[in-house]
């Protein structure tokens, strides 16, 4: 674990891509990170393993744009620490000649990305908003690593619930999907408000104590509903089977999703 902050970094406040990164049973987090992640795993006992499945799907999504879709080119749009088999390093397993390039608006996220990735000529890690796409899609450290003109995958997996309505995050969707090639994917997953098998109340319960939590940590969480999740992919085709719960995309054959409790949609989609 880490334990001397960097200079500049409040170690003292939780940090959301660190909390991920202890619930996932990495070393790049604080004190403070894994104080707010217990706390979570009181609210949200399956947390940690929601946060696995997660990590799931995003491997099945790459692999499958890698491996059938052929795509070779990914920006990940606020995917955290790249530490724990993130889009790189599945992206190179299946194709070597695959291109990433990462995303973040946490310089913290940044500064430990970029040393992380210090060695790798075909990955690249910038400091953008991804609800700037015109900030994002021309920044130094992208286009050298990707090139517009040729289809993409967007990723944008347990991020998109972390921006705010007034940030209009279906506009800015939008706004990807205009600037990027034709053949160009776009691959989320979603914190929903409707979870199978809790009553609403509970179910509004443990969403209002779980974004309490998020208030004190680097960014707040907004749960939307499935017909919400669903436009972000206007002006796409989805892949088979469509939005549907993350452990429900393309599950591995003999596989079983280590979270109970589902929580966050999934899907993947194609801009024709």
């Amino acid at each position: 674990m880490m334990e001397q902050a960097p200079h500049g970094v409040d170690s003292a406040i939780p940090n959301i891509a660190r909390i991920y990164d202890y619930l996932l049973g990495g070393k790049d987090n604080f004190a403070a990170d894994r104080a707010a992640a217990e706390r979570f795993l009181e609210v949200v006992p399956d947390i940690a393993a929601i946060a696995a499945d997660n990590r799931a799907f995003l491997g099945r999504a790459v692999r499958y744009l890698a491996r059938e879709a052929g795509i070779r080119q990914f920006l990940d749009l606020g995917g955290g620490l790249p530490t724990r088999s993130n889009v790189h390093e599945i992206a190179q397993q299946a194709a070597p000649d695959a291109r990433v390039a990462y995303i973040d608006y946490d310089p913290v996220v940044v500064r430990h990305g970029e040393a992380l990735l210090a060695n790798g000529s075909n990955v690249a890690m910038a400091h953008a908003d991804l609800t700037r796409p015109d900030t994002v899609l021309n920044q130094p450290e992208v286009r050298r690593v990707l090139d517009l003109s040729q289809p993409l995958a967007l990723i944008c997996t347990a991020t998109l619930h972390f921006v705010p309505d007034e940030a209009h995050p279906h506009a800015v969707i939008a706004e990807y999907r205009d600037r990027v090639a034709a053949g160009s994917y776009l691959v989320i997953s979603h914190a929903a408000t409707h979870i199978p098998g809790r009553t609403p109340a509970d179910a509004e319960a443990g969403a209002d104590a779980a974004a309490g939590i998020y208030r004190q940590a680097s960014a707040q969480l907004h749960l939307r509903t499935p017909a919400d999740i669903r436009r972000f992919f206007d002006g796409f085709d989805l892949v088979e089977p469509g939005v549907v719960w993350m452990s429900e995309w393309r599950p591995l054959p003999g596989t079983r999703p280590a979270g109970r409790m589902q929580s966050l949609y999934a899907a993947v989609g194609c801009k024709p």
